[in-house]
């Protein structure tokens, strides 16, 4: 009798410990983006592999962010000496972005700069000035396809494409001012993991482009042909998609058609945006497709329109020893909200949503919980940080 006490209060304990250890694990890591992360390995795992089949190589980090929007009234308050200061709308992002890898965003409306004359809705045209500081920040992966691309014309993608090349280290892609520079897909390498990034957009906002080059319209042929040059050539390939419904959170037929034919096309990210609010994210297979981060930074007006989704994942090159071949994976992901702040259309600084209080919005915490859900919706294995 009294040995089977022994053993019940041993089993008793022994799960007791399983426990506890895990709630330390949890809960005593000072920054709550490591909590998350903590907890959400513990939930994931390596599907259809033995983890004593595979040994990590080489691992980078990602983060992603929307639309880079310029309205007049952003650039009006950015003024200053003459030109154009938007480093401190950033200043409480910067810190974030810099301590990823890569960092990726969408440049929304073109940065034609100011000598063809700066435009707001709905013809854009920006200061090149926000492209420093976007660098600056940290960014070193840029889309450039979407519905805004065309809005000024040859000159402005001639300015935009001259900015960009200018940039040394900085990828870039969906528009180019040649068939030659648009065939040339910039391959990079960080920490060993090879990577590379296409960008497409389904709208033009009805302007037609003169050629195939100006703007990366979607073609499913061509976008499985400039998928089949590179998919072999690198370990990290992610797609932008500039895709779906302004202002709805819902997902279409063509997001789900398209994020489910580039997944079987073997794209690890897909990147979504246009809808400028955020939409759900999930796993179709072993790829990632974000289906809309939502605004970065914008004068929009809403609640919904002036929070952005910042994703982050990690990437992780793994050696599998059973097929005796390299394997890409990308894990760990988890989102934060951000919130651009102005008052009396002056004063844009983009927020994270944990440095937020009622003062700065006053319903940031409810917002937080619809975002968060909306978010999961669709898969749970999406991770949200917490609200410190």
């Amino acid at each position: 009798m009294e040995t089977k006490y022994t053993n019940k209060r041993f089993i008793i304990s022994l799960i007791l410990s399983i426990i506890l250890t895990f709630v330390i694990d949890l809960f005593m890591v000072d920054d709550a983006f490591e909590r998350a992360t903590i907890a959400k390995r513990y939930k994931t795992s390596l599907v259809g592999t033995s983890e004593s089949t595979i040994s990590p190589v080489k691992k980078v980090s990602l983060v992603m962010v929307g639309d880079g929007l310029i309205h007049s009234a952003l650039y009006a308050d950015a003024q200053e000496n003459g030109g154009y200061n938007f480093y401190k709308k950033l200043e409480l992002i910067k810190p974030i972005v810099k301590s990823y890898d890569l960092a990726y965003y969408n440049q929304e409306s073109i940065l034609g700069g100011t000598s063809l004359g700066l435009s707001t809705y709905p013809r854009f045209n920006s200061p090149q000035e926000f492209g420093d500081a976007m660098l600056d920040a940290g960014f070193n992966i840029v889309s450039l396809a979407n519905n805004h691309t065309l809005d000024r014309g040859a000159q402005a993608i001639t300015n935009s494409r001259a900015y960009w090349n200018s940039k040394k280290g900085i990828m870039v892609n969906g528009s180019a001012t040649s068939e030659e520079e648009r065939n040339n897909i910039q391959i990079m390498e960080k920490n060993g993991i090879k990577y590379a990034m296409l960008s497409y957009t389904t709208t033009t906002n009805g302007i037609r482009s003169p050629n195939g080059y100006f703007v990366n319209t979607y073609n499913k042929d061509k976008v499985h042909e400039e998928i089949s040059k590179v998919r072999d050539k690198v370990d990290l390939l992610m797609v932008a998609m500039h895709w779906g419904t302004e202002y709805k959170v819902g997902i279409t037929g063509q997001q789900k058609e398209i994020a489910t034919d580039l997944a079987n096309e073997g794209v690890d990210i897909v990147i979504g945006a246009h809808p400028h609010v955020i939409e759900p994210a999930e796993y179709i297979g072993n790829t990632l497709v974000i289906y809309s981060l939502g605004n970065f930074i914008s004068a929009q007006r809403t609640d919904e329109q002036l929070s952005g989704l910042m994703m982050t994942c990690e990437v992780e090159k793994t050696f599998n020893k059973e097929t005796n071949k390299y394997e890409t994976r990308v894990i760990n992901p988890v989102a934060r909200f951000t919130y651009t702040y102005r008052k009396n259309l002056k004063g844009y600084k983009v927020y994270p949503y944990e440095q937020l209080n009622t003062s700065i919005m006053p319903n940031y915490e409810s917002m937080y919980n619809t975002l968060s859900n909306r978010l999961k919706s669709m898969d749970n294995r999406i991770g949200v940080l917490p609200l410190k």
